[in-house]
């Protein structure tokens, strides 16, 4: 699909124009997944700068509807979808969208190699946006000397937090370790079955501390779901699956004494970003774009080794390619350690909580905008 698109999209000028009169942000707009919701926090951003020109649905036939707004032709496009689905996107809307603009993709991607698809797609941008390093190395070796490093400015507004654990129905005396987990991101790389193998090695049943797997698109990956479940069957262990708004999801968040993720690969995290910013500590596999906002003073890092993925759905099965494989007796003891000492936990969670207001603020993308010359 990608490469018939690519054939039959039209490209943008090969020159940008020098200045653009602000931006249209385009994407999954109304989605419930981390690119919809960048894209969303992105048109925040640039509309506190007073350069927002529009909003455009842009992706899939099957995902997203498409709208005939007209957007002021000297506007910039920043289209934040990832490289395979962009000319599939451009193709669905009108011909002459792009021409005359300065197109800039903003792009998530997980392993230090990508796709083959993924260059046709920098063939539609004049610029790449990448939310880390780790992302942004990897997508150089197809646009070299267009990527720039935007990370995802989550810290730009105050997030909005709704639900205690009263209304999660939570023990308020528990010590509670949460993972958060979208099974459409892939399970495998997630690595949920590690965190549930983590929690088990340090507190074993031990109901003083519980562990929440949050879960959606579990509906999709009923195999997954299975799995998850009969691993996490535990007096200790409580599976909520069913999405969630942001705001009650970053309540579930605050609701939390330690937010785990033993991912094998991530090109941002925006749990681990969203939990930093409430004050939570977080545990995480040291490794990936996670370490764009993450050090060692303010998060406790996982170690691990990094071996070819095995990926059942075969998205990250990609000669050359590595991920972490967590360790999870490093992972049980930062977790004991954190677990029976609340005041490590507060003092974590308050570097953590400075790291990532300083990392994840405005300040990246507005010098982006200027240096593309948008205002």
């Amino acid at each position: 699909m990608t490469s018939v698109a690519a054939a039959l999209a039209r490209k943008p000028d090969p020159v940008p124009p020098a200045t653009s009169d602000g931006v249209v942000v385009a994407g999954d707009i109304a989605g419930a997944n981390g690119l919809a919701e960048t894209a969303r926090l992105m048109h925040q951003v640039i509309e506190k700068a007073g350069l927002a020109r529009g909003l455009v649905p842009l992706g899939l036939p099957s995902v997203v509807d498409v709208s005939s707004a007209d957007m002021p032709k000297n506007a910039a496009l920043l289209a934040v979808v990832n490289a395979p689905i962009l000319p599939v996107g451009l193709l669905r809307l009108q011909r002459d969208f792009i021409t005359g603009r300065r197109v800039i993709g903003m792009w998530a991607w997980e392993l230090p190699v990508v796709p083959k698809q993924w260059h046709y797609g920098a063939q539609f941008v004049h610029e790449i946006w990448a939310p880390s390093p780790f992302t942004a190395a990897a997508i150089e070796t197809i646009a070299p000397g267009r990527v720039r490093v935007v990370p995802y400015p989550l810290a730009a507004f105050e997030l909005p937090v709704t639900g205690t654990r009263s209304s999660f129905g939570l023990p308020e005396a528990a010590v509670i370790v949460l993972t958060a987990v979208n099974l459409h991101s892939s399970a495998t790389r997630k690595n949920p079955l590690g965190a549930i193998a983590a929690f088990k090695a340090a507190f074993g049943a031990d109901t003083n501390f519980l562990f929440i797997m949050k879960l959606s698109g579990a509906e999709a990956h009923p195999m997954d779901l299975r799995a998850i479940a009969a691993a996490g069957h535990a007096p200790n262990i409580k599976i909520i699956n069913e999405n969630l708004a942001e705001s009650d999801l970053r309540g579930l968040i605050a609701a939390s004494d330690i937010v785990l993720s033993l991912h094998r690969s991530e090109g941002f995290g925006l749990i681990p970003a969203t939990a930093m910013l409430l004050g939570k500590p977080v545990v995480a596999t040291g490794w990936s774009g996670n370490l764009a906002f993450m050090t060692p003073e303010t998060s406790a890092l996982v170690s691990y080794q990094l071996v070819p993925p095995d990926d059942e759905r075969g998205v990250y099965d990609i000669a050359g390619a590595l991920w972490a494989e967590p360790d999870i007796d490093d992972a049980a003891a930062q977790l004991r350690r954190l677990g029976h000492d609340a005041e490590r936990r507060q003092t974590l969670g308050l570097a953590g909580q400075t790291q990532a207001s300083r990392a994840l603020g405005a300040a990246p993308v507005l010098a982006a905008l200027t240096a593309n010359g948008i205002s």
